[in-house]
């Protein structure tokens, strides 16, 4: 049985929280997952990501809803959802010159039985924690990550580098845009996290496992722990986290959907 925890928070600096989430199971049994972390001026962040999550909610709802889905129709209806989202906000933008240039991260993830797709554009991150380790899933659409991956920067300096949210791919900023797609499985007890920004940058995959390994605390307060963590840490950003379990025989604890 799956359980899901959610919370989102403005952090200490930010006037808007840009970031979105939502979390919902189909009929069919399958539960899917988002988070967006939005940006542009004047308070466009929010409507992107906004209209990011609502996008992929309706195309998923009408789309997923069968029952018999496979593996590989999951994959297309994950891909095209996101890139349905991409046309929404991309539209708008165009249109709406106070929107112009804004765009959103978009990490989500779909789980049919023991199986788990994820899609996933920007820097917004998936981390599977597993057997008492963490291990990142999604890798990050930035200047800095490319930098890192051709060897112009180490890890610690790619760490703390100044452009280092500087990202390179993102929903809604161009016409077309190309999804990363990935599967893992998902083992009874495993946890699935689901960040915005706002969290990895100020806390480190460590705390984080040690937060989501805490014995005698539920999901839910779970995610109450990791983005107090991060407002402890600075709270430099909105912070953003959905936390999903596979667990047996557990009661359902829904979360807050920020």
């Amino acid at each position: 049985m799956l359980i899901t925890a959610s919370r989102s928070d403005i952090g200490r600096i930010r006037q808007i929280n840009e970031d979105r989430s939502w979390v919902g199971q189909l009929a069919n049994g399958i539960t899917l997952a988002i988070v967006a972390d939005g940006m542009g001026g004047h308070q466009a962040g929010d409507v992107a990501s906004q209209l990011a999550v609502n996008s992929f909610r309706d195309s998923m709802e009408q789309k997923a809803g069968k029952d018999g889905l496979t593996l590989q129709e999951g994959k297309m209806l994950i891909r095209q959802a996101i890139v349905g989202a991409n046309d929404v906000v991309y539209d708008m933008a165009s249109r709406n010159e106070q929107y112009y240039n804004m765009g959103t991260t978009v990490v989500a993830a779909m789980l049919i039985g023991m199986e788990t797709i994820i899609g996933h554009i920007g820097d917004s991150r998936v981390y599977q924690i597993a057997k008492g380790k963490i291990m990142q899933l999604t890798e990050d659409h930035t200047l800095v990550n490319e930098l890192f991956k051709s060897g112009q920067v180490s890890a610690e300096e790619a760490a703390n580098h100044p452009r280092r949210n500087v990202i390179t791919r993102a929903v809604g900023t161009d016409a077309q845009v190309e999804v990363d797609i990935l599967t893992t499985a998902l083992e009874p007890d495993d946890v699935l996290l689901l960040c915005s920004d706002g969290l990895t940058n100020m806390v480190n995959d460590e705390q984080i496992l040690q937060a989501v390994l805490e014995e005698g605390s539920d999901l839910s307060d779970k995610a109450e722990r990791l983005v107090q963590m991060a407002l402890s840490a600075g709270g430099d950003d909105n912070i953003t986290v959905v936390l999903i379990q596979d667990t047996a025989g557990a009661s359902n604890q829904g979360g807050d959907n920020g």
